[in-house]
């Protein structure tokens, strides 16, 4: 009776071992060392782009399995290092698609200080292997000033609103997360855009890293809150508002208000999975997918890249799944 019960029942707990380790890990290949990640479907591939010396890309055919194909400068631009001297990499990127072509933002910076700008390169099509393939470095987009601004000009991100119109989210510590109209033509705010706030947090807590979608009538406001940087000790976690409008008020699910603070968790640290943050967000239709770095525990806090379906309640408020990985074989 006894081997019985052991023949049934181990193929399924040999199943469900595996199973475990499998959503453990999540994604696997050219993972590691992967800070702030935004992804793009391109082409039949998807496409990662992070911080890192000329912004490194990793591309998958299924979300699991990445590599890494290169990076999109051979060399940080040489206006970076005029307008921030002490700039020693390309921070943050984000990448979309509209008036024909991608568009690759990106941030240059110094740690811990606000001078601060962020740039902007393009390119026909996202294929390495193709004769079209050449990015195409536009310049400064915008820019802060220590003294003269209350805010940081890092860690930007497109938003198309529902004319297709494209707007830059961006912002870390300082005042928070701002907003400008681009004009599609040129990639840069136009004379006549005006610079609006969406969320801050009373000193000294920290927000940064925004990332903006549009779904069932609301725009919702993605952040992290807290520290990241501190491998194992970073406290990151992703916090979510929404609004009806582009410029807001944004607010969470208990009706706080972003720029007094608010915000409702979405992925916070648990287990190996510490300081999760700095998100992008895939959407496929119907599926939503949340792409975010964390810092493993298990292999002494190194940044490591994760993705997680992203499911909505009732409200629609929007829920992290476990990490997506592939099916144990049987």
């Amino acid at each position: 009776m006894r081997r019985s019960v052991l023949r049934t029942t181990m193929p399924l707990l040999i199943a469900a071992m595996l199973l475990a380790i499998s959503q453990a890990f999540g994604q696997e290949g050219d993972i590691r060392r992967v800070h702030d990640p935004h992804i793009i479907a391109a082409d039949g591939n998807y496409y990662i782009f992070c911080t890192g010396g000329g912004i490194p890309i990793r591309r998958s055919k299924d979300l699991i399995h990445w590599e890494r194909i290169g990076t999109v400068f051979a060399n940080i631009p040489e206006w970076t290092r005029t307008e921030v001297p002490g700039a020693r990499g390309l921070w943050a990127p984000d990448v979309s698609y509209f008036n024909n072509q991608y568009h690759l933002y990106y941030s240059v910076s110094t740690f811990g200080r606000n001078r601060s700008c962020i740039g902007h390169t393009v390119n026909a099509t996202l294929d390495p292997a193709s004769p079209k393939y050449k990015w195409i470095d536009l310049g400064k987009v915008i820019e802060s000033t220590p003294g003269q601004d209350d805010w940081n000009a890092i860690d930007p991100n497109i938003i198309l609103d529902d004319q297709n119109q494209p707007w830059l989210a961006f912002g870390s510590f300082w005042s928070g997360i701002k907003l400008q109209r681009i004009d599609p033509q040129t990639g840069k705010p136009p004379a006549d855009s005006k610079m609006i706030a969406l969320a801050a947090r009373p000193k000294p807590g920290a927000i940064e890293a925004p990332c903006m979608i549009r779904r069932q009538g609301y725009y919702y406001l993605f952040v992290s809150f807290d520290y990241c940087s501190r491998g194992v000790d970073s406290t990151y976690k992703i916090m979510v508002g929404r609004s009806k409008q582009i410029t807001g008020p944004f607010l969470d699910k208990t009706g706080t208000p972003m720029l007094e603070g608010g915000g409702t968790l979405v992925l916070g640290s648990h287990g190996h999975v510490r300081g999760p943050g700095h998100n992008s967000v895939l959407i496929e239709g119907q599926k939503h997918w949340l792409i975010h770095h964390y810092y493993d525990a298990d292999q002494y806090g190194v940044p490591t890249l994760q993705i997680r379906p992203l499911t909505w309640d009732k409200e629609d408020w929007p829920i992290a799944g476990e990490p997506y990985a592939e099916p144990p074989r049987p």
